[in-house]
């Protein structure tokens, strides 16, 4: 359990250390580069600098499934930071760890992790509580929800990965495996970096490597959590705590305000979390 609370811990620094450097950081893609250079470093350093592809059954479908991960991370992490910018760091750090939803819906149809009644009943709620912010428009009539669903899909199945990779892969390769996440995310966002013709300044490194650091052991300690926790237990409980953390700073310390339809549909949500980590 100690490794998920360190998961938790790590996940919520990476949501304030993001809501931080939305004022001090223009070039994202780039402050985004070198938070996956840094992640790529330290799973490298984890990994063993001469292991970096043993030549150990599994390694391809390793690489794979690394790869397809890191593509996600990135999707996720731009999507995130658009909807920090759009909706606040509350809703969006909520959407981003409901996404726990897709890790169910995949136990379930893939690997046949029947969920209790009690579980039902969150998932019905969550989906209700998603409705009501997703329905609601602001002043002028317009709204940024659709970005909200998308970075739930997209963050779902990331972390739905973690699961995959678990259930499937080989367990000697999981270093590995957040290597190859990170490298991909990695080589993808530098060209991306390169595309947007953003350059790597003072502000971007500073807090592209503090991202990089709790965002590497947030995925590392999560997936090791796995180890010894149900999917089912792990992700509500990750998703729930760092919602709390998230939403506690976000409020006390960002002064970010919430709508009264908000409120209500954050508090069912986190009934929701509560009830699938029953």
């Amino acid at each position: 359990m100690i490794y998920l609370l360190l998961a938790i811990i790590s996940s919520a620094l990476v949501s304030l250390v993001m809501r931080l450097s939305t004022d001090k950081v223009k070039g994202n893609i780039a402050m985004l580069s070198v938070n996956y250079l840094v992640c790529m470093c330290l799973a490298a350093g984890f990994a063993g600098f001469g292991s970096m592809i043993p030549e150990i059954e599994g390694l391809g479908q390793t690489l794979g499934l690394g790869a397809v991960n890191g593509v996600l991370y990135l999707a996720s992490f731009v999507l995130f930071q658009l909807n920090v910018k759009r909706n606040g760091v509350v809703l969006a750090s909520t959407f981003m760890k409901l996404g726990l939803l897709v890790p169910m819906v995949l136990s379930i149809l893939l690997f046949g992790e029947m969920p209790e009644a009690v579980q039902v009943i969150g998932f019905v709620l969550a989906i209700i509580a998603i409705l009501m912010i997703n329905l609601e428009k602001d002043e002028n009539g317009r709204g940024f929800k659709v970005g909200l669903i998308l970075l739930l899909l997209c963050g779902g199945t990331a972390d739905a990965m973690s699961k995959v990779f678990e259930e499937v892969g080989n367990a000697a390769l999981s270093q590995q495996f957040l290597l190859y996440t990170f490298a991909t995310a990695f080589i993808l966002c530098l060209c991306l970096m390169v595309y947007k013709k953003q350059k790597i300044g003072k502000n971007e490194l500073i807090y592209g490597a503090l991202i990089g650091i709790p965002n590497f052991f947030s995925a590392k300690f999560l997936l090791k959590s796995l180890e010894s926790v149900d999917a089912v237990i792990a992700y509500p409980t990750f998703s729930v705590a760092t919602i709390l953390v998230v939403t506690l700073v976000g409020v006390l310390a960002f002064k970010e305000k919430l709508g009264k339809r908000q409120w209500a549909a954050l508090g069912i949500i986190l009934a929701a979390l509560v009830l699938l980590n029953i």
